[in-house]
């Protein structure tokens, strides 16, 4: 496995697996503790979720409050997706600000998301199948969201016409966020 951590806000991690193919398809290590362990994931992570999307749905920005709080470990299985997170870490030089990465079928990347952080993607395809890896089970009772289209992040979905839930149409603005992070 490779992993990249130059990116413009620490804790991030993507992690481009050894694919190995041939006649029959390919074959790849999605996840193995020592392996992460070295490269500097230590989570033990006891939750996988999958969801499908059509085409244009935005799911996000998502996160728990601690002691719920959750790193992530995400990848898209089948189909495209823009993957979008945003620092809630009050004492980090980029506090409020955000990364996206495009994971997908073809390039198989995969994106670490430490704890402190909102997560939300975009489906780009039709039936776009997308996996995570949590590092604390669901509670509902800590669950939050950030408005995904809140103009102070002016975050690109290079959406037109979002597909989007309620709960996540009527999120928080992140101005009025108090960060427990």
């Amino acid at each position: 496995m490779i992993i990249t951590e130059q990116i413009p806000i620490s804790g991030l991690k993507i992690i481009q697996p050894h694919v190995f193919t041939d006649t029959r398809g390919y074959f790849f290590e999605s996840y193995n503790y020592e392996t992460f362990k070295k490269m500097g994931i230590e989570e033990i992570f006891v939750q996988d979720n999958q969801s499908c999307s059509k085409k244009n749905v935005i799911r996000g920005l998502h996160f728990q409050l601690p002691p719920f709080a959750q790193a992530k470990l995400v990848c898209v299985i089948k189909g495209s997706a823009l993957d979008v997170v945003v620092d809630l870490r009050k004492e980090s030089p980029t506090f409020g600000k955000h990364f996206s990465i495009l994971l997908n079928d073809e390039n198989q990347l995969q994106f670490y998301i430490p704890v402190g952080f909102a997560h939300g993607f975009a489906s780009l395809d039709n039936d776009t199948v997308f996996a995570y890896k949590c590092s604390q089970f669901y509670h509902k009772e800590s669950e939050r969201s950030i408005l995904f289209n809140d103009t102070d992040l002016n975050i690109n979905w290079n959406i037109e016409n979002p597909i989007v839930i309620d709960k996540d149409l009527h999120a928080i603005c992140f101005k009025d966020f108090n960060s427990p992070f």
